[in-house]
């Protein structure tokens, strides 16, 4: 795994340009009342998949961002090797989204904020550096960080004025 390498995919203005698809999808799922997460799958200078988290929504735990864009990537190839494909998530993915990432196989996942809680790829866990299928990821992080921690951010604090929780 190469934490914060930029080659093959542009600079790291073309990392911003599909990162602000990813911040839409999580406007839109916080809209909506989910958690504001929102993720892009790109190959070449073409999306293949976009997801925004539904697990509200569809009352389903793994309706992540991540695991819906990967599936429509997926859809849309009509391949589950996303071999020469970008994932960009606003949020570092967690456990599941992590695996999905393994078994899906797209060789580089750039994230916007880090999650100190529950993020598998370099904050709790360093799940793509455990894979079993010796396939090699690259991985970077901090990528319109500000705005992705923001808008968590937000969203959490008009649910605790609301006196909803989150745990």
């Amino acid at each position: 795994m190469n934490l914060g390498d930029d080659r093959g995919d542009g600079s790291f203005g073309s990392h911003e340009r599909w990162m602000r698809l990813a911040l839409a999808e999580a406007r839109a799922a916080g809209e909506a009342g989910d958690v504001p997460v929102g993720a892009v799958v790109v190959q070449g200078d073409r999306i293949l998949g976009r997801g925004r988290n539904q697990v509200e929504v569809l009352k389903d735990p793994t309706a992540h961002a991540e695991i819906l864009a990967l599936g429509a990537a997926s859809t849309a190839l009509g391949d589950w090797r996303l071999d020469d494909c970008t994932l960009y998530s606003t949020l570092e993915p967690c456990t599941m989204c992590a695996g999905a990432v393994l078994l899906g196989r797209p060789r580089r996942i750039v994230y916007g904020a880090p999650d100190p809680r529950a993020g598998a790829l370099v904050s709790t866990a360093r799940l793509l550096e455990a894979n079993p299928y010796r396939l090699a990821f690259e991985v970077l992080g901090g990528v319109l960080e500000d705005e992705c921690a923001q808008l968590l951010r937000d969203f959490f604090r008009r649910l605790r004025v609301r006196g909803g929780g989150e745990d």
